[in-house]
């Protein structure tokens, strides 16, 4: 059976799958492009040659993740732009254990001076996004993101998601009669 080859782009994809699987996993600092290469099923220096350095590679994958949370929060506006219509596409993509994991890796990574500015630019794009499809007031947007903050760190902790541990009274009372 003749194997088909993959296209630069379908490579460049499996391999920012297989980043964001590691980098969710490892953080910045405790992920090793030969990881990535191991779960892509590449060499890690076709990692390299792909990316550059594992930096290249990590602020990819955190871009990724941000244009995913940004390209669903477009479709539910499609749907109904309204922060709840947001909400509730969030709360979707809280199931992503990857994807927050990796933003949360990418915002205690943001003191790294290349890092920093794409984190921050992922943020304020979200932030703009949420503003631009609610027309929601910056205070109703900082109320949100805040609030989506939150779920991530919860999502984080397995309080929220598919995989939620049993909720301790803490928790249910921090979620409040909408989440518990």
């Amino acid at each position: 059976m003749a194997r088909t080859r993959l296209t630069a782009e379908e490579r460049q994809e499996q391999l920012l799958r297989a980043a964001l699987t590691a980098f969710s996993a490892g953080g910045y600092s405790g992920t090793t492009t030969d990881q990535v290469a191991r779960l892509a099923g590449v060499s890690q220096p076709y990692v390299i040659r792909i990316f550059g350095t594992k930096q290249q590679l990590f602020l990819d994958t955190v871009r990724r993740a941000g244009d995913r949370i940004e390209q669903r929060f477009r479709r539910a506006a499609a749907e109904e732009p309204t922060l709840a219509s947001l909400g509730a596409a969030y709360d979707d993509l809280l199931a992503e254990r990857e994807l927050i994991t990796v933003l949360l890796h990418g915002f205690t990574a943001s003191a790294d001076p290349s890092i920093g500015p794409v984190v921050r630019d992922c943020f304020g794009r979200i932030y703009r996004t949420v503003r631009e499809l609610t027309g929601a007031g910056e205070d109703e947007a900082r109320g949100f993101l805040a609030e989506g903050m939150l779920l991530t760190c919860l999502g984080a902790m397995r309080v929220v998601g598919p995989d939620a541990v049993p909720r301790e009274p803490w928790m249910i009372e921090l979620l409040g009669p909408d989440k518990a």
